[in-house]
């Protein structure tokens, strides 16, 4: 023992140091206690068991019941655009090209089918009018020559020669006449029509269809090769639905099935559709193609919009509870159940929740559920009693 440890005992009592290690222990102590109770307050414990008296069970309105099986259909949702059949939309160009003289048409107008939508002129529809009515002509002296050298042949008066060559003569004009009569009727002119006073440089082009227009690709003066297209039309009484599937959920659907299209802008109106077309190629990005068919027509759906859909695929028989029985807290879904010795005592338990449909809910983990009695109605209510328990 050295002269330093004297000197502290001393100077400082044996009992003073005692108090001063056992103040140390309590402060500690209280220290610990008051970081226990941070803690408890940062997580809230809810207790899982109540029991209720039979006053609080009858006023809670409780209805019980065990899981039951039904069909739950799967929601598929999936996007694409409004399309229209190539058979609806229309290029229109000038088989023999000329020169605009006169349209009205505008993108988005409507059209009856029938109607002027523009105006040609060119010198060589007058030529090729020329061209007809002076085969005609010529075709009816043929005609009378062919039939005199025929008579005259039968009776020996002329060589088969001459008469071989008025027959020549007579078919050839017959060719030519009726070529030119066709390519009048390119043009929009009726040959019966026609004769020597009422030639025109100018014709007409008629809309083959009702519905609207597209695009317009000219302008009034602009000269127009027979490949060039005037105006794109669209007869809308076909317009499709064109829906992009994944490969993993083609084998889902099928020809006839039904499904509800809407647009981003308007999605609480539903559009009835039915699939009529399921594409057996695959895009670079694993989708096919889908074609459904509107139910109905609506004119304000244009080719190229976009839309959402939902498809309704195979119904699956799984275990399932009124959505009333599904209780939601701190971000988990739970039911109560019934305790079989006694009915008035409940357990919360947690589910995994799957598809909903008609007010009913998929259960997933149902197999931890079977024949238990489930209260189906009143569950918020043993909820809050239970967190009012726990509160206390």
């Amino acid at each position: 023992m050295n002269a330093y440890s004297i000197n502290i005992k001393k100077y400082i009592p044996l009992q003073s140091i005692l108090l001063i290690g056992l103040f140390s222990i309590l402060l500690n102590a209280c220290n610990l206690n008051k970081k226990n109770n941070i803690a408890t307050q940062q997580i809230p414990i809810i207790e899982t068991s109540i029991t209720l008296t039979e006053i609080q069970a009858k006023n809670a309105n409780l209805a019980m019941a065990e899981l039951t099986q039904r069909n739950i259909s799967t929601v598929l949702k999936v996007n694409g655009n409004i399309d229209v059949p190539p058979q609806n939309m229309i290029s229109i160009s000038m088989p023999l090209g000329g020169y605009l003289k006169y349209t009205k048409l505008l993108p988005g107008m409507h059209i009856s089918k029938g109607e002027i939508i523009a105006t040609m002129e060119d010198q060589q529809y007058i030529q090729l009018q020329q061209d007809y009515l002076t085969t005609q002509s010529k075709l009816v002296f043929a005609e009378k020559e062919y039939v005199r050298q025929k008579e005259l042949n039968q009776s020996k008066a002329s060589s088969d020669k001459v008469y071989q060559q008025s027959e020549s003569d007579y078919t050839t004009l017959k060719i030519t006449l009726s070529a030119l009569t066709e390519k009048l009727k390119l043009i929009n002119i009726n040959p019966s029509n026609l004769n020597e006073n009422n030639l025109s440089k100018s014709v007409n082009l008629y809309s083959p269809i009702n519905g609207f227009v597209s695009k317009v690709n000219v302008n009034i003066g602009k000269y127009l090769s027979p490949t060039d297209v005037l105006f794109e039309l669209v007869n809308p009484s076909d317009i499709h639905l064109n829906l992009k599937i994944f490969e993993k959920d083609l084998n889902k659907l099928s020809i006839g099935q039904k499904l509800l299209a809407y647009t981003n802008s308007q999605d609480h109106i539903k559009y009835p559709c039915t699939i009529i077309l399921i594409s057996k190629n695959f895009s670079g990005d694993h989708t096919a193609e889908v074609h459904c068919h509107f139910e109905k027509y609506d004119n304000t759906l244009i080719p190229g919009m976009y839309m959402n859909a939902e498809i309704e695929t195979t119904n699956n028989n799984c275990y399932t509870l009124p959505e009333d029985a599904i209780v939601s807290y701190e971000g988990k879904n739970f039911i109560f159940v019934a305790n079989t010795k006694n009915n008035n005592n409940f357990e919360m338990k947690e589910v995994q929740v799957g598809n909903k449909e008609n007010n009913f809910i998929e259960i997933l983990n149902s197999n931890v559920l079977l024949n238990q009695k489930i209260a189906i109605k009143g569950a918020y209510t043993l909820l809050m009693s239970l967190k009012n328990k726990s509160e206390d």
